[in-house]
């Protein structure tokens, strides 16, 4: 009998191990490693938490917006970021974890989302410097998933990526106006992308070298670049539109070096990421208050809507009978 067990391991093993070859995709019905599953759930976790924690500094500039024209843009973003949640959350569930379950972990502590959004939003002109910068990152980092081993989550980008290009195309025409403004406009729009710029190369996650997870992810075919490649690709779009913008990058030492093809940039630090992880940044504790407490006021929703479904399953039931 073990032996029996023993051999359907390894011949379901094989199996998923020639989907990943074969650059096939693994869908919620295929046998997966555990390993496989589990760091699927974090990953799209914490996409999904980001999602929904990264509707809070964008949403505090919705009634301050300055013209109506613009409060219907940020609206609109605002409420993709939403949708976005959501089909993240429904891809996670399709691997056996439910997302009340991801969100007790989240506002517990035990799942983390990026730590871009733990950055207050000071002036109008972040709302540009988070379309541009951060979205820009999101984009790049988010693209290669569309084509991810699994299924679920690589569909569920296809239509997350189109979304994000409309944000990121968004904040580069606030900086545009700005920085092609009065000379405060354009100051504001600087000061916005000094603040934002670093925290934006550190979305990527840190170094190859100390990031526990990539080798095992790209091989599974989860990710497809690492993070210092992703990070590369993100400098080496970025500095051409900030000549666009008429906009400096804070780093004196981006510079072109054409023996390698790319731009060369300047040290991160990384101190700040890993404080920013642990709980230490500057909106860390105003984020997750914010969030607990949503949660715990739309409690009332979720309960309406389960007694609903529940109604219509009994008399959908009834009729059967």
């Amino acid at each position: 009998m073990t032996e029996d067990r023993t051999e359907d391991s390894t011949a379901m093993q094989a199996g998923f191990d020639a989907l990943i070859a074969g650059d096939e995709r693994v869908e919620p019905r295929d046998w997966m490693p555990e390993g496989y599953r589990k760091t699927l759930i974090r990953q799209i976790a914490q996409h999904a938490h980001s999602e929904i924690i990264g509707m809070q500094p964008e949403g505090n500039w919705i009634t301050r917006a300055p013209s109506l024209r613009r409060k219907a843009i940020l609206m609109a973003k605002v409420q993709d970021e939403a949708g976005h949640g959501l089909y993240l959350y429904s891809a996670a569930e399709t691997l056996g974890i439910d997302r009340s379950e991801l969100l007790d972990l989240l506002h517990a502590g035990r799942q983390k989302y990026s730590s871009i959004f733990n950055y207050p939003t000071l002036t109008w002109a972040d709302m540009g410097a988070i379309g541009w910068l951060v979205d820009g990152a999101a984009i790049v980092n988010q693209v290669p998933i569309c084509r991810c081993s699994y299924g679920p989550y690589a569909r569920a980008m296809v239509r997350i990526c189109k979304e994000e290009s409309f944000h990121q195309r968004q904040g580069f025409e606030i900086l545009h106006t700005l920085s092609h403004g009065t000379p405060a406009q354009h100051e504001m729009a600087q000061d916005a992308v000094n603040r934002w710029w670093w925290p934006s190369l550190m979305m990527f996650g840190p170094p190859d070298d100390q990031s526990p997870n990539t080798a095992q992810s790209m091989a599974w075919k989860i990710k497809r670049f690492s993070n210092d490649e992703l990070r590369q690709k993100f400098v080496d779009m970025t500095v051409p539109q900030s000549e666009v913008l008429g906009l400096t990058l804070p780093d004196p030492d981006i510079r072109w070096d054409e023996a390698s093809g790319h731009y060369v940039f300047g040290d991160i630090d990384w101190s700040e990421f890993f404080e920013v992880l642990k709980g230490n940044g500057p909106c860390n504790a105003e984020r997750m208050e914010h969030r607990r407490r949503a949660h715990e006021e739309g409690a009332w929703v979720r309960e309406a809507a389960t007694a609903y479904a529940e109604k219509q399953a009994a008399r959908a039931q009834a009729g059967a009978a």
